[in-house]
């Protein structure tokens, strides 16, 4: 079920209006009953698969617990065994998400071995369906465990409290990726109807609408327009086309967190943040601060400093950031190109840091003031054109589209004819359309600069006269319903990081 769809228009109030008047008790099987429904109306069969997710974690958790019990043995004893059991459900959890996600990538490179040393044998690849968001709830369960692990949580002993942290739906798919500490603590207690909290929270779903509806789905036509048929554009398309999907990802995932944020706060229950206007960063390291919050901090947190993080010798520190980000490019996707993204990621960061100190007295010997705006313009333009760059990586289908396009844009001498004769009107959106969707970009624009000097809008909003407050509101649900009336009939977008 697509949060943009007619059915979840459905869903959500009706589980909304039904977990508040239910009493107390039954809430958490409510919520957790709704979350396996919701995941299921994209495959029943799905509901085997985070059921056995869930179970390894919840078992995990309890072995950890049940072997801090001892008592009197051997403390070298009881670690040997905590990490064992820690180990046996990273593995199974991994394996599963390897069977699903990796296995016919991992064939198609043990084939391509095979053939370049000559031999005729190949192995067959296996028909499997990746799972909607298996890489997230994947990683949210096996986070959990780590923490008990770690004694960072106690193991969680309610099973249904755990099921529904596993599988809450507002963030089930695509996200945020919620750490135990926070979620498990607000299932553990429903709270209470919230006028102010819901209010905020079906704004900010608003929000989320407004991003991928109006914004993201629309520059998918342009993008996708230029990027399936490539060589019959200019260089200069190219890179419109991949500046422009550098804000459709952010939109479209951006999107899907506003939505999951607002949903899970109209219930009572706070996530966190997954998004902090990335694009107003001043290097790719603050980038990274900003972009998919829950999954940079998750492989911070559980890889990167596992490692040995920044705290041992520069080659170990450059080495320790590029296996977290290749990792990471390989979490994105099965396929070498995403692997080639987080690679150029890495890659960023270390230069950054091995020249941060030439950069610095450069600045000085130039007299150019630190928190002065042209810099931080300069930097904010360049840190956008960088991130475009490894983003063409992500967007293009596979690594020689990727070099294809590269090499056309670097060869192809003509850059502005397309760009100003009329192409993009002829690209699958209506003059009207394009024309929208450049005022959108510039609201999009607007709303960060302002959330980036900690102006909020939902604030500015509340703190207006009765009339106007309600007169927004009123008007805003009205341009909802117009979006939603124009895309009756049509199939829902699907989120680009479902299929991750």
């Amino acid at each position: 079920m697509l949060f943009n769809s007619f059915s979840f228009l459905i869903f959500f109030p009706v589980v909304l209006g039904i977990y508040f008047v239910i009493p107390k008790k039954v809430k958490q099987l409510w919520l957790l009953v709704a979350s396996y429904f919701f995941y299921m109306n994209w495959n029943a069969v799905y509901a085997v698969l985070i059921l056995g997710i869930t179970v390894i974690g919840y078992a995990g958790g309890i072995l950890l617990e049940h072997a801090d019990a001892g008592g009197t043995a051997e403390q070298a004893a009881v670690q040997r065994k905590r990490k064992f059991y820690m180990l046996v459900a990273a593995v199974l959890s991994l394996g599963i998400l390897f069977t699903f996600k990796y296995l016919n990538f991992a064939i198609e490179n043990i084939n391509r071995l095979f053939a370049m040393t000559g031999s005729s044998f190949a192995v067959t690849a296996v028909d499997i369906v990746l799972p909607v968001g298996i890489s997230f709830y994947t990683f949210q369960a096996l986070g959990y465990v780590i923490d008990v692990y770690r004694r960072d949580v106690a193991a969680e002993k309610n099973f249904l409290r755990y099921a529904l942290f596993v599988s809450f739906f507002p963030q089930l798919v695509a996200g945020p990726i919620e750490r135990s500490r926070n979620l498990l603590q607000q299932l553990k207690e429903p709270a209470k109807f919230d006028y102010d909290a819901a209010k905020n929270g079906l704004l900010l779903m608003l929000w989320g609408y407004f991003e991928k509806m109006w914004v993201a789905d629309r520059l998918a036509i342009l993008v996708d327009t230029v990027y399936n048929d490539y060589g019959n554009y200019s260089a200069g398309m190219i890179v419109l086309a991949t500046m422009l999907f550098s804000v459709q990802i952010y939109c479209d995932f951006g999107g899907y967190s506003h939505i999951a944020i607002g949903a899970a706060q109209v219930l009572g229950i706070r996530l966190m943040d997954n998004f902090r206007q990335p694009y107003l960063a001043t290097s790719i390291k603050d980038f990274w601060n900003r972009w998919h919050i829950s999954l940079s901090t998750w492989f911070r947190d559980y890889l990167y400093f596992p490692l040995g993080g920044s705290r041992c010798s520069k080659p170990r520190a450059y080495r320790n950031l590029m296996i977290t980000f290749l990792v990471s490019g390989l979490w994105h996707g099965a396929s070498w190109h995403y692997v080639v993204w987080g690679g150029l990621n890495g890659f960023y960061q270390i230069v950054g840091r091995m020249t941060k100190q030439m950069r610095e007295k450069l600045r000085a010997k130039l007299h150019i003031r630190e928190d002065g705006m042209p810099l931080r313009i300069f930097q904010t333009v360049a840190t956008f054109l960088l991130a475009s760059i490894a983003w063409l990586f992500f967007r293009a289908d596979g690594l020689g589209n990727a070099y294809g396009m590269l090499q056309r844009t670097l060869t192809n001498g003509v850059w502005f004819e397309q760009l100003f004769n009329g192409t993009i009107f002829m690209m699958g959106l209506s003059r009207l359309g394009v024309y929208q969707l450049i005022f959108a970009i510039i609201v999009l624009v607007a709303v960060d600069i302002c959330h980036e000097r900690g102006v909020s809008f939902r604030k500015w909003i509340a703190a207006r006269p009765i009339v106007v407050r309600w007169g927004i509101y009123m008007v805003t649900l009205l341009a909802f319903l117009v979006l939603v009336i124009q895309n009756y009939g049509r199939p829902a977008a699907e989120f680009i990081y479902f299929q991750f």
